[in-house]
């Protein structure tokens, strides 16, 4: 089913199409001249084609023609007249019209028309969508941001990429990490070979050296023949491994050996296999404090640690929050496909002035919700969940309580982290290792919270 809109000053013409269409099951929209047809246009989501008579009492059918193409370059535009001659037909055709009919015309040729009018408008989609896809949908694209910080980051990625050396990508949960994983290796040499995810917080621990090295036959109860591990599924290109900070004691030296040595063991083999394959880790966790607590090692962090992306919460760069809210909202109503084209203020106003404790990946359920939920055009603020606006939080935990509903205390410790943060930089005259005095940790643990928080200072301020 298409969405046409119809433009006739004659009412018999228009009803005429009006029929003729419906009986194929498209959705007809009718105006009555040039100017009805705008107002159409700029109020109803995107047709598919547009029938317009070319001379009518209040205008042009090629006004109408280029109203259409200035708005929506893929529709396709057919023009029908009485009154044909080649100058009018050329002009037309020089605008941008698919086609040119004549009236009278019968049933069976504009339906013709009309077919061949929206294989050609599914042609130019495919091709936006396939030119989409090889230059950059699974580089850069999928993270939007024109916040300073993610610039900062897109800038980084694009340097790192050609290199080998390991990446640790840190932030909190939902914030995009495997998007940078993927977009580090799709800019990448490596970019034709795989891209393998593991999520080592989701492996058992019994099974997380088989999956990450593989087995061979015998090797352990129900192993009934050998199999490959993700190393060597992605040998030659990258390995993601998310949560890296869950992995156990001795896995940790037996993914440090492989980093060292370059090669790998399968569970229960005797020969070892070399690999080549770039590794981008990532964590929630701030794995240094992990590595003074003795609960991750020291060795293996530095390893990992050759180059650090920390993704900031999404609170920390809300000027990215109505970017993103229109990103999900095209892909999901596109998904679905529901003629939705945008967000009424109120609504956008509801998700600005959202925390987002789930970050990006929280928002963008939030569209999907929203979207399967409304039936207008635009995302009302009914079709949202309930959002508590973000609140300012006291410094000192013995001035906060705990209200009857409970609070959301990953929330909270963070405002207060980045609050302590901001004072201490003040202080300290924004020179880093002062503050990071002040705080009592280490330089290294200031800037990963700094980034982590979204805060920034200019590298002539660092002392």
């Amino acid at each position: 089913m298409a969405r046409i809109l119809v433009v006739d000053d004659e009412r018999s013409m228009r009803d005429f199409l009006r029929i003729c269409l419906a009986r194929e099951g498209h959705q007809v929209v009718l105006a009555d001249s040039p100017s009805a047809a705008s107002e159409c246009i700029a109020n109803h989501p995107q047709f598919d084609v547009v029938i317009t008579d070319l001379k009518m009492q209040n205008g042009s059918g090629l006004d109408v023609l280029t109203n259409v193409k200035e708005r929506s370059p893929e529709t396709q535009v057919v023009v029908i007249t009485a009154y044909a001659t080649p100058e009018t037909a050329i002009a037309a055709m020089k605008q941008g019209a698919y086609d040119y009919i004549t009236k009278p015309f019968k049933v069976d040729e504009i339906q013709v028309v009309i077919q061949r009018a929206l294989e050609k408008r599914s042609l130019l989609r495919d091709n936006v969508e396939l030119r989409e896809a090889l230059q950059g949908r699974f580089r850069l694209d999928r993270m939007v941001g024109k916040s300073p910080c993610m610039q900062q980051i897109f800038d980084m990625i694009k340097r790192v990429a050609p290199s080998k050396t390991s990446i640790l990508v840190g932030g909190e949960s939902g914030t995009g990490k495997e998007l940078v994983a993927r977009a580090i290796h799709h800019q990448s040499p490596r970019s034709e070979a795989p891209f393998v995810p593991v999520n080592c917080g989701a492996i058992p621990d019994s099974l997380i050296e088989s999956e990450l090295f593989g087995h061979v036959k015998g090797a352990f109860t129900g192993a009934t023949s050998d199999r490959e591990g993700v190393f060597a599924a992605a040998n030659g290109g990258t390995i993601f491994l998310d949560e890296i900070g869950e992995l156990s004691a001795p896995m940790q030296v037996k993914l440090l050996r492989v980093l060292q040595e370059r090669k790998i063991k399968p569970v229960g083999g005797s020969r070892e296999i070399e690999v080549d394959v770039r590794v981008v880790a990532a964590t929630n966790r701030d794995l240094e404090s992990e590595v003074e607590r003795g609960a991750f090692r020291r060795d293996l962090f530095y390893r990992l640690n050759v180059i650090q992306i920390i993704l900031p919460p999404l609170r920390a760069r809300r000027e990215d929050i109505p970017l993103l809210a229109e990103h999900f909202l095209r892909k999901q109503a596109a998904s679905v496909g529901k003629p939705i084209t945008g967000l009424t203020p109120e609504a956008m106003k509801a998700l600005c002035d959202y925390d987002f404790p789930g970050n990006v990946r929280e928002l963008e359920n939030i569209i999907e919700r929203a979207v399967i939920l409304e039936t207008s055009h635009l995302i009302t603020r009914s079709s949202l969940p309930e959002l508590t606006p973000r609140r300012k939080l006291p410094v000192a935990a013995t001035e906060l309580g705990v209200p009857p509903e409970g609070i959301d205390l990953e929330r909270v410790l963070g405002e207060i982290e980045r609050d302590l943060l901001l004072k201490a930089l003040e202080q300290a005259g924004h020179v880093r290792k002062e503050a990071a005095k002040l705080l009592n940790i280490s330089l290294r643990s200031l800037r990963y919270r700094m980034a982590k928080h979204g805060v920034d200072l200019p590298p002539e301020e660092d002392g």
